[in-house]
């Protein structure tokens, strides 16, 4: 029996067609926005029945705040106005979790304004698909000028590309987030001994330990929202002099906290 996606009885033409691109990896890790554009046209391209499709991503914060990418212009007033209305199938999949969409808008009375700006387009269908790694989420939607079954859409291959790209993005996140990390203890090791230098001066200033010294330094760094480093280098660079008032102050207001 063959699957349902490939027994659909109709196949719809992309709104938006173009060349058919090169072969290239779906994921972008420098460019999540550009990872999601070509994931969306990938879905418009493998899933039968399907003439547009979004693409969200989100780390947090609002929805708006997420990265979209869409295969038509028109697509992208249809993702605004579920951001304004805090309602529709995306802002529903991810709240719940669970894939959300309307089977045939003409009988839906569900999210008004999304419901009339997409059969002002001439949408009958769309399905949002969310996929969660860990803060991460991702979710696609299929759109379709005819209707169709919610488990269609959640069986066909758009559900499969997304797993795929939801667990790339999140890998590459992760290996984004660890290069950051690493480059930050490369510069804390570069800069190293210049604070070690510095709490010198200061401990030959104030007459103080190496731990009052530090806390102290970081006290200022925080306070005047200067890097440590460079806080310490300048201090080096003038060996204290011309700072001793300015340390002395600085020295005061932490005893007294």
């Amino acid at each position: 029996m063959p699957d349902r996606c490939d027994a659909m009885p109709f196949e719809s033409a992309p709104m938006f067609p173009g060349p058919e691109p090169e072969p290239e990896p779906a994921l972008d890790a420098a460019s999540p926005a550009r990872s999601l554009a070509r994931l969306a046209e990938q879905v418009v391209r493998s899933t039968p029945g399907c003439c547009g499709a979004t693409a969200t991503a989100h780390t947090g914060g609002g929805p708006a705040e997420g990265t979209t990418a869409v295969t038509h212009p028109d697509l992208s007033e249809l993702v605004a106005v579920q951001w304004e209305d805090g309602d529709g199938p995306v802002p529903q999949a991810l709240r719940t979790g669970r894939p959300a969409g309307s089977e045939d808008l003409l009988l839906d009375d569900r999210w008004p304004g999304y419901r009339a700006r997409a059969l002002e387009m001439g949408l009958r269908s769309g399905a949002a698909l969310p996929y969660r790694r860990g803060d991460l989420t991702l979710t696609l939607t299929v759109h379709g000028f005819r209707p169709r079954p919610l488990e269609e859409t959640v069986r066909c291959p758009a559900a499969l590309l997304g797993d795929l790209a939801a667990t790339g993005l999140a890998r590459d996140r992760r290996h984004r987030a660890a290069l950051a990390e690493a480059e930050q203890l490369r510069g804390a090791l570069r800069s190293r001994p210049v604070v070690d230098q510095a709490c010198g001066i200061v401990m030959h200033v104030l007459g103080c330990d190496a731990q009052e010294a530090f806390a102290l330094l970081r006290g200022i760094s925080q306070h005047t929202n200067r890097k440590l480093s460079d806080l310490a280098g300048a201090l080096v660079r003038t060996r204290g002099h011309g700072m001793e008032q300015e340390l002395q102050r600085f020295s005061e207001l932490s005893r007294r906290h």
